[in-house]
């Protein structure tokens, strides 16, 4: 017997299979997708298992394969066909896509660490009589025939719960001995006294259409903010229990994670497994053998859980469906949406894209009949949407109001009076964004990235948003030596402080990725808040969705209009459904919301639409915008990055692959540049940018792929092709 395998280098020029002689001791064992060791030149590497086969036609001496490194650990036929959909959608590595199908403990590398978590337990080793006739003859009171009482009225104890020296001179006796069983370390029990919602008539007619699908459809679910998405979406995983089948739930932010996934534990307990950035590697093997052993049914996650090896799926679930954070912007850039689709299409199932503000491609798809629509127009219970005012700073900041505008301090001041909660948005962390010397002109900029240094007063240091370089901050110019720095732009920690000043006696909260870090701390944060211990949140746009709170009667906008101004075709779209999002977290309770966007730009179409609460309107107005521009969803885009440490050298490859694009693909689709990336210079490298706009081009994917095959062995730059990119 004899396999193909796929080794562990994510490198394009050995993505190929091996073919290595499968020993006879491995042969029952050995499976298609299983992790084996195999030798490779002089090191003994990992790889995939792709393909068993009976002979082998050339003359060459074969090596062995070493060894099985998971029994359990097999991807099934369906990941290992997505995996191959994933490198031609993406042109990647294969071995790339079945990496990042695996959670960090599983994926093929050196690490040799045993995630498996054991709990040893102390169990009699006697009959009970035996052990009762001994406790009457030992006539003590101590550890010892505490312990023995304890094994007699329980199956099993816990062995930390009990002295040392008293285990060991049980086990010598023979009364005692341990046992060692694998636990799994995140364990939830359901709410056997939970109280399900009544839904809807809106609610009940979208559960029908989507439990009623007896085939592959994928369906558009808009509802407004505070409308019950999230009712429909477990009644319906729900059905698709009942039936036997599983179901996989995707949300975009570790913020809604949390949220949501304590409803999951209460409907359904150890019937689900999690996964998202926040778990540690041991948590994440867990879950993931959960799954494996079919004693998962239900995931819930972030981005990759798409991949999470469930059999005989019948529901996908893709909540706030608009999030950028479903594109991994690495290698492989797959869209978590895509292959949803894709394995709705294998099982046959349902899959349900759920938003307030779905995408522009999403939607015009749905209401093509691409899609299958369904809306919820009314929120739940007697709460309606909130009141927008829109603020002027320019004439704010003629009143030395330079962050928070006179309404806004006017209603924050009664949200206090009255015991009800306020949520403030900046969309930026830090203290300070640009930090100048008046003297003489000097600004901070990362040497790596050219661009400003970010302020974290917190820390006192300043740091790139980007690559990470930080350096410690000094209280005078390091060009001129003059004290004469100046702290300019906003962040939350900078509006935290200032808050403080008008409101001292005010408990607030900052929420951003600096106050996040640490394990635990977003489910933390939140249930603070939750739990009324804080006045006002602040945070940037991990804040803005999903998240459901009661008392919060007004929501603060700061610097409304800042994403706006970022040079890419979807900011106007980007910026509607942040503030839009951030709007409906007011007034989902029992109270009146109240929302305040304060902007330098009050005329601002976009902003006069979140201010109606059109998300209609505002769909028609970018719509007619993209169709004169050409932009999706009227035209399919595709972004080829050219990057190098030598800005000719970037330069001179940007120009060589426009012109070869010129030649190769049909002249009926449009190549914009090489210009230079919005972020040129990253981490040392220098980035130029070509995008293509196409309808039907049956040329490009070939140029594509040779395009691709071209840089293979070029050492001193890069080319990244990002097919459908989420930014250009």
């Amino acid at each position: 017997m004899y396999a193909e395998v796929l080794i562990e280098y994510p490198t394009k020029k050995i993505d190929k299979y091996f073919t290595y002689k499968v020993p006879d001791v491995l042969r029952s064992k050995i499976t298609r997708g299983m992790k084996v060791k195999i030798p490779f030149g002089q090191k003994e590497i990992q790889g995939f298992v792709i393909n068993l086969k009976d002979e082998y036609q050339d003359s060459f001496a074969l090596k062995e394969i070493t060894n099985i490194v998971d029994d359990e650990l097999i991807l099934n036929d369906e990941l290992m066909d997505l995996g191959l959909y994933i490198k031609d959608k993406t042109l990647c590595p294969l071995i790339s896509a079945y990496q990042t199908m695996l959670p960090p403990s599983l994926k093929i590398s050196d690490d040799q660490t045993n995630y498996n978590f054991y709990k040893i337990y102390l169990v009699l080793n006697k009959e009970k009589d035996d052990i009762q006739n001994y406790l009457q003859s030992y006539k003590k009171v101590n550890e010892q025939s505490k312990l023995l009482n304890d094994l007699l009225n329980n199956e099993r104890v816990l062995k930390n719960d009990y002295k040392p020296y008293s285990i060991k001179a049980l086990k010598e006796k023979g009364l005692i001995k341990e046992v060692k069983e694998q636990e799994y370390r995140i364990h939830k029990n359901g709410n056997i006294n939970l109280v399900k919602k009544t839904l809807t008539d809106e609610q009940e007619i979208a559960l029908k259409e989507i439990i009623s699908a007896c085939k592959h459809e994928v369906f558009l679910l808009e509802g407004i903010t505070g409308s019950g998405k999230t009712e429909v979406y477990l009644n319906a995983i729900n059905e698709v229990l009942q039936k036997g089948m599983t179901a996989i739930m995707l949300v975009p932010e570790i913020t809604l994670t949390m949220q949501i996934v304590n409803r999951f534990y209460e409907w359904f307990g150890d019937k689900v497994a999690i996964f998202h950035s926040a778990l540690s590697k041991g948590e994440k093997y867990d879950e993931y053998l959960k799954i494996l052993r079919g004693e998962a049914r239900v995931v819930v996650g972030t981005r990759s859980a798409i991949f999470a090896p469930l059999k005989n799926i019948g529901l996908i679930i893709i909540d706030e469906e608009h999030s950028d954070t479903y594109k991994q912007e690495n290698s492989p850039r797959y869209n978590a949406k895509d292959v949803a689709i894709k394995r709705g299409e294998y099982h046959k199932c349902p899959v349900v894209l759920g938003s307030a503000t779905p995408t522009l491609e999403v939607r015009a798809r749905a209401l093509k009949g691409v899609y299958k629509y369904l809306h919820l127009t009314k929120r739940v219970g007697e709460s309606m949407l909130p009141t927008v005012e829109i603020v002027d700073m320019l004439s704010e900041v003629k009143k030395n109001n330079f962050i928070f505008s006179a309404p806004l301090i006017k209603k924050m001041e009664q949200n206090l009076q009255n015991n009800l909660q306020t949520i403030l948005l900046l969309n930026r962390r830090g203290y300070s964004t640009i930090i100048s010397c008046s003297k003489c002109g000097f600004t901070y900029k990362c040497p790596n990235c050219d661009i400003t240094l970010t302020y974290h007063k917190s820390t006192n240091n300043l740091r790139c948003h980007y690559c990470g370089y930080t350096i410690p901050n000094s209280d005078v110019c390091p060009n001129c030596q003059e004290d004469a720095l100046n702290y300019l732009g906003l962040g939350t920690e900078k509006v935290e402080k200032e808050l403080k000043k008008y409101f001292p006696l005010a408990r607030v909260l900052r929420m951003d990725q600096d106050t996040t870090s640490k394990k635990g701390s977003h489910e933390k944060l939140i249930n603070i808040f939750k739990n009324h211990e804080a006045d006002i949140l602040i945070g940037t746009q991990m804040i803005s969705k999903g998240l459901d709170f009661p008392l919060v009667t007004l929501v603060g906008i700061l610097n409304a209009d800042t994403s706006l101004n970022i040079p890419d075709f979807r900011s106007n779209e980007k910026t509607f459904a942040l503030l839009y999002q951030a709007s409906g977290r007011a007034g989902r309770g029992d109270y009146k919301g109240e929302v305040i966007i304060q902007t330098f730009n009050p005329d601002n179409y976009v902003l006069k639409c979140v201010q109606e609460n059109d998300f209609a309107k505002f769909y028609e107005y970018e719509m007619n915008n993209r169709r004169l521009l050409k932009y999706s969803p009227y035209y399919y885009l595709v972004s080829l990055r050219i990057v190098s440490s030598s800005y000719e050298i970037a330069l001179e490859n940007a120009n060589k692959v426009a012109t070869y694009l010129k030649s190769n693909i049909s002249p009926t689709s449009i190549i914009l540049g090489p210009t230079t990336a919005n972020l040129f210079k990253f981490n040392n490298t220098y980035r130029f940018q070509i995008v293509i706009k196409y309808r039907f081009d049956d040329k490009l994917k070939d140029a594509l792929q040779t395009l691709d095959n071209i840089y293979l062995n070029e050492t001193n730059v890069n080319l990244e092709i990002d097919i459908d990119p989420e930014h250009i």
